[in-house]
């Protein structure tokens, strides 16, 4: 959706979604649910994010923490979250607060005014585009410049017919970040 801000008259705001709040009651294989209970923090940062300096501010955010995560592979906990905040010019606090369950019922709650009106049988991302939530696009690579928005031209006419549910595939390769 960055990409897409560059070449389409759009904005995309960011809100929390937990993988760990969706998760929470599903019967998962035990070297999953521990990776579900490292993603805890980065959700409850973000949500120490937006309640500190406002839903604009989760966006930085959320790019700084994920270059840690997925290109630089950093580790989920304090240290990392608080190099992302610090990135950010946020109070590097937030980190140490994330730690605890101080902003558990306010990342609850902006999970579920973006997962439920999708439902619970999809993952991130889920955008919300003329009052209709859909899981995806899940795409890898991204795409790029005029091709990002000619893509998300494709998404849009898409949403705006309202029984449309579902395009589906498997997957044939992994993320690829660039």
């Amino acid at each position: 959706m960055l990409e897409v801000e560059e070449v389409r008259d759009v904005h995309t705001v960011f809100h929390v979604m937990s993988l760990a709040v969706l998760n929470q009651d599903r019967d998962l294989p035990e070297s999953y649910r521990a990776e579900m209970d490292r993603a805890w923090i980065g959700a409850r940062a973000a949500t120490g994010v937006v309640q500190t300096y406002g839903d604009e501010a989760v966006r930085p955010f959320y790019t700084a923490l994920g270059t840690r995560y997925h290109l630089q592979k950093a580790p989920h906990d304090k240290a990392t979250v608080a190099e992302a905040l610090a990135e950010c010019g946020y109070d590097t606090g937030i980190a140490g607060r994330a730690g605890t369950e101080e902003f558990d019922e306010a990342m609850i709650a902006s999970h579920h005014r973006g997962m439920d009106p999708v439902g619970q049988d999809v993952g991130t991302p889920v955008i919300h585009l003329h009052g209709m939530a859909l899981f995806g696009p899940v795409i890898s690579p991204a795409p790029k410049g005029e091709q990002a928005g000619e893509l998300f031209d494709g998404f849009e006419k898409m949403v705006a017919y309202p029984g449309f549910f579902e395009l589906k595939r498997t997957r044939t390769v992994g993320p690829i970040f660039d």
